[in-house]
């Protein structure tokens, strides 16, 4: 089985860069907990199997990428995502 690096590095890098610009809003009353992070992985992996792999890739039977992609989204809203607090502009 070949696993090919360019679909999921591609997903990683463009899923952590949306991941840091997700933010909470307080006034929304929207909370990211873990339940969101577990559903969200689940839904993708759905997502995944029915687009299948790319046409010519026959690594997994899901689009890897994609997958990928939901990864990086995670990652990227855990490690850099973007705090409540505004911030402050300079005059």
């Amino acid at each position: 089985m070949i696993i090919y690096i360019g679909p999921l590095a591609l997903g990683l890098i463009l899923g952590f860069i949306l991941g840091t610009r997700i933010r909470d809003v307080p006034e929304s009353g929207l909370k990211f907990d873990a339940s969101v992070y577990i559903l969200f992985i689940i839904v993708a992996f759905i997502v995944a199997y029915a687009l299948g792999p790319f046409p010519y890739y026959k690594d997994t039977p899901f689009a890897s990428g994609f997958v990928a992609a939901a990864v990086g989204v995670i990652l990227g809203k855990l490690i850099f995502g973007r705090s409540n607090t505004p911030q402050k502009t300079e005059e």
